[in-house]
């Protein structure tokens, strides 16, 4: 520590340049910050062990359909205490760029989500209302909708009677009172029953069925029976925690581990050229004031733990704030998933990872200028040559 003006001093000796640098490297770790805590989230642990909400959906793909009939059979199984189930619609209000969350669901689905706060009377209304809808509340203020309003949209999957035109009438409207998941009101659902008689490609089939287990401690021996109900028959099912619902739904876009870890593969190759290039050329630049470093008594050793540490300083310094303005950023991109990705900030596995790598990187980046000022020879070095 006694040496560290004289690597600060050093470090903002071209205080552009430096400024410039250490720009790249917070860019650097502000998207590894982001784009790695989007990677955990999705590779968070699937196991259903300690999880009082599972979903259960088609074995082959979420895409696949199971039949109605399930319903009665998984309330059915020990540790079950309710059940409810939904279809994904797809459908588009005016505009595809205004695609938001929309699928039909069953009676008692709401109440699955103790988190979704809704009037006790827009609830009632809107079980009893055949094409009823609610909607969340982000969802209603960003469009300006309000109770009693008709909501049309256009089906991308499901023909009503030879058209695509289906209208909803908006009868209750639910939030959500954690801040940090508020993405989560940007969702429209409509009654099951009204889309099973009015639709004219699919009768008595869901996509999923969301169960409410008893004890949470059996969730994984209820998991297990619910799945053999369906064993050798041509719907077999696949009953997982929201978690890994919600992972498989993403698998279906692409890898998102492989497609992060080639983003930031990139990212920090492009800092590592960068970096290094500004540390080679520090260094060229200060191969006078290296060879008095030596000639006032510093040693060979000394002076390569002094470029190291510079260089490291560079990396850890940018890459601090770039965690840091990730961790800022992260409740909004959280906010912004409509709950696919529930993180309250940055993860410490993504901190920990992170301060690796900063130190890695100084340390290469460094190295090779370092092991030039440590062979410094003074003679040469004040003779300009």
């Amino acid at each position: 520590m006694k040496y560290l003006h004289l690597i600060w001093a050093a470090l903002f000796r071209s205080k552009t340049r430096t400024f410039l640098t250490l720009l790249s490297v917070v860019t650097a770790f502000l998207l590894f910050g982001m784009l790695d805590s989007v990677r955990v989230a999705f590779s968070s642990s699937a196991n259903v062990a300690g999880t009082n909400r599972l979903i259960t959906t088609s074995k082959l793909s979420i895409t696949s359909s199971l039949p109605y009939r399930l319903q009665s059979q998984i309330e059915s199984v020990p540790g079950v205490k309710k059940a409810s189930y939904a279809t994904w619609f797809g459908g588009i209000y005016q505009d595809p760029k205004n695609f938001f969350p929309n699928f039909a669901v069953g009676p008692g689905y709401m109440e699955l989500y103790p988190e979704y706060v809704v009037p006790a009377d827009q609830l009632k209304a809107f079980y009893a209302t055949q094409d009823g809808a609610i909607v969340g509340e982000a969802l209603a203020t960003k469009h300006g909708w309000k109770i009693g309003d008709t909501i049309p949209l256009q089906a991308t999957i499901f023909p009503t009677k030879g058209s695509n035109n289906w209208n909803f009438k908006l009868v209750a409207i639910y939030r959500v009172n954690d801040n940090k998941r508020k993405g989560e009101e940007n969702t429209l659902m409509f009654n099951w029953k009204y889309f099973d008689e009015a639709n004219d490609y699919i009768k008595g089939q869901v996509h999923w069925y969301v169960i409410d287990v008893a004890n949470a401690d059996q969730s994984n021996a209820v998991a297990q029976a619910i799945d053999k109900l369906s064993d050798n028959s041509d719907h077999e099912t696949k009953t997982q925690t929201e978690a890994a619902f919600n992972q498989a739904f993403f698998k279906q876009i692409g890898d998102i581990g492989m497609i992060v870890t080639s983003i930031i593969g990139a990212v920090f190759f492009t800092l590592l050229l960068l970096t290094g290039n500004t540390m080679a050329q520090a260094v060229r630049e200060r191969i006078p004031e290296l060879a008095v470093l030596k000639t006032i008594g510093f040693s060979n050793r000394s002076v390569l733990w002094l470029v190291l540490a510079e260089a490291t300083l560079l990396v850890v310094l940018g890459g601090l704030i770039g965690l840091g303005l990730a961790a800022l950023i992260m409740p909004g991109v959280s906010s912004a998933s409509r709950g696919l990705i529930q993180l309250p900030s940055v993860p410490g596995a993504t901190w920990g990872l992170g301060l690796a790598l900063m130190l890695i990187i100084g340390v290469v980046v460094g190295l090779l200028p370092a092991l030039r000022a440590m062979r410094l020879n003074i003679v040469d070095a004040l003779a300009g040559r």
